[in-house]
């Protein structure tokens, strides 16, 4: 019942096809009888009989009722990894068929200008040339990612992803450049009805933060162990200690460079807080020859910062494009293909960047698929009797994404060089 097509290279890849042998067995884990089964799918005895027996295999529009009916995803259904999803995994998920996906594309922009049918969804699943000019220009396939993506309810760097695994030979869509904004006129309210004091703070709030995102970047690349965000974000702010004891802190020896730290500090930070710009927070730490002290800590919210950036006449910080990654992950997948064919050690790659770039791996059993950039592959011993150890690789599609978008990264990220990983 399975059929398969030939990728360049001659590698076989199956079309998309449900494994009769897990449905009995996922329906058995969820308690249900066939008429149960059959029943919540809306389908007869029969079929719920012939699919189990492998005589039958259920249609697109019936695999996302049937995953929703045994409590899974589509991926135990068709076995398909995470992070290896290609265009027909992502229509069989979403339960369309090659019609009605056309018959919804037909209905934007993008799709009436490529003149979508359900023959070229099916081409364009099977890596066969579809016919029309528009479809051999990366900026009108880019905005048909973007509706895919709305018309299958995942994100676009899903659909971007499974196009590049579907077509590796294609050029990658262009997706459209997001619009540059001017600072959201909230923040530029809120500035304007700050005082300078309150100017000031704020200013060097947002300046540190930005020194210690540096610092945890650093940390990451010398493979040092990095806090969670939500702690490293909290600055500390003051020590309730003498200070020809404790010094001063960062922020305060910012504060006192420009003149404004005395004794109305606390005043100016509660002002700050109550205008929802920054957080307020105390704990106690171990200060050597005094003991235990109380610290005042803070952090800069999305409104401060972005009343901070509206004040400083600084642009809107660009969001990063939807198909490409953040700088550390950036940073972890160049570091993986620049370990070559030797790979780097299971050991030497955890924590979460693995949720979002690994085969087989995702944030959560509900979340969106990884990205499928990296993967664990064994290392046999000599005459292959057993596995040595594994080693994490780039897959093709984590080096045609580096060779695809490697000079856009270079300008976004310029400190994380190919060379330095």
């Amino acid at each position: 019942m399975k059929s398969s097509l030939k990728f360049p290279g001659g590698m076989p890849r199956r079309l998309l096809a449900v494994d009769h042998t897990k449905i009995r067995v996922l329906r058995e884990q969820a308690g249900l009888t066939p008429q149960e089964l059959a029943d919540r799918v809306g389908v007869t005895y029969r079929v719920v009989v012939y699919w189990e027996e492998g005589r039958y295999v259920p249609e697109a529009r019936n695999v996302r009722r049937l995953a929703d009916a045994l409590g899974c995803v589509t991926a135990d259904l068709t076995g398909t990894p995470s992070g290896t999803e290609t265009l027909v995994d992502l229509r069989y998920a979403a339960g369309l068929t090659a019609e009605e996906v056309a018959t919804r594309l037909r209905a934007t922009a993008a799709g009436g200008d490529l003149f979508v049918d359900a023959h070229k969804i099916r081409s364009m699943e099977r890596n066969r040339q579809v016919s029309g000019w528009n479809w051999r220009k990366p900026e009108y396939t880019g905005r048909l990612v973007q509706q895919l993506a709305a018309v299958y309810e995942v994100p676009v760097r899903m659909v971007m992803d499974a196009w590049m695994r579907t077509r590796p030979t294609d050029e990658p869509p262009r997706l459209p450049e997001r619009e540059r904004h001017e600072p959201p006129a909230s923040a530029v309210e809120s500035w304007e009805n700050l005082n300078d004091r309150q100017r000031v703070y704020l200013g060097e709030i947002l300046r540190d933060d930005r020194m210690t995102e540096t610092e945890m970047w650093m940390r990451r690349q010398n493979q040092a162990r990095v806090p969670p965000a939500r702690q490293w974000r909290k600055l500390p702010f003051s020590l309730d200690a003498p200070t020809e004891v404790v010094g001063h802190t960062r922020l305060q020896q910012r504060l006192r460079s420009a003149g404004v730290h005395d004794q109305g500090a606390g005043a100016t930070l509660h002002a700050l807080e109550r205008l929802g710009l920054i957080k307020v927070a105390t704990d106690r730490v171990e200060v050597a020859g005094v003991g235990e002290v109380d610290r005042t800590l803070v952090e800069i919210t999305r409104l401060g910062r972005a009343c901070a950036r509206a004040g400083l006449g600084e642009p809107v910080e660009p969001e990063t494009p939807a198909h490409l990654l953040s700088e550390w992950l950036w940073g972890v997948l160049l570091r993986v293909a620049a370990a070559g064919p030797e790979g780097l050690h299971e050991s030497e790659l955890t924590g979460k960047s693995l949720f979002y770039l690994a085969v087989g791996y995702r944030p959560n059993r509900q979340a969106h698929a990884s990205r499928g950039l990296i993967e664990l592959r064994p290392r046999m011993a000599p005459g292959d009797t057993h596995v040595l150890e594994y080693r994490w690789h780039a897959t093709a599609l984590g080096q045609q994404h580096i060779a695809a978008y490697l000079h856009i990264y270079t300008d976004m990220y310029p400190t994380v060089a190919p060379s330095s990983q």
